[in-house]
């Protein structure tokens, strides 16, 4: 599993002109699933989401996680993440997992961070979705399992 994670002031996100998911402060996390990977991929990249420290505290260090500043996530399925560009310049998505079972992880991870005491909300799997975000910083950071 691959996410791209992004501390955000404001993320929104929609599909077909409908507002879906929107969140005022925390992460933009897009999540992309590997063929091969399961139950123990998704439990380690929740962790390190749910842990990960990019927010500062007094002093100014990133010293605090999403969950020390009361922050939400946008959890965003991007199959694209494992686009692979190196022959040619189409990208062959070969190293995507199956839709089917990358929903399943998707929502797997989803709902480990909701156990873990956070505020998540989700983008709809498979759809033509249009993000606006806010970035904070930037801070971005790409974490693979």
């Amino acid at each position: 599993m691959k996410a791209v994670i992004q501390r955000v002031k404001r993320t929104a996100l929609s599909v077909d002109g409908k507002l879906i998911s929107e969140i005022p402060y925390g992460l933009a996390v897009y999540l992309g699933v590997k063929a091969g990977d399961g139950e123990a991929q998704a439990e380690q990249i929740a962790k390190k989401i749910s842990a990960m420290r990019i927010f500062e505290d007094a002093q100014g260090k990133m010293n605090l996680s999403v969950q020390d500043v009361g922050g939400e996530i946008l959890l965003i399925s991007q199959f694209t993440l494992y686009g692979d560009c190196s022959h040619g310049n189409r990208p062959s998505f070969i190293l995507a997992e199956r839709p089917e079972r990358a929903n399943e992880l998707y929502n797997y991870v989803a709902n480990l961070l909701k156990r873990s005491g956070l505020n998540v909300k989700q983008g709809v799997f498979g759809a033509d979705m249009k993000i606006e975000q806010f970035n904070d910083g930037p801070v971005t950071i790409i974490y693979e399992t």
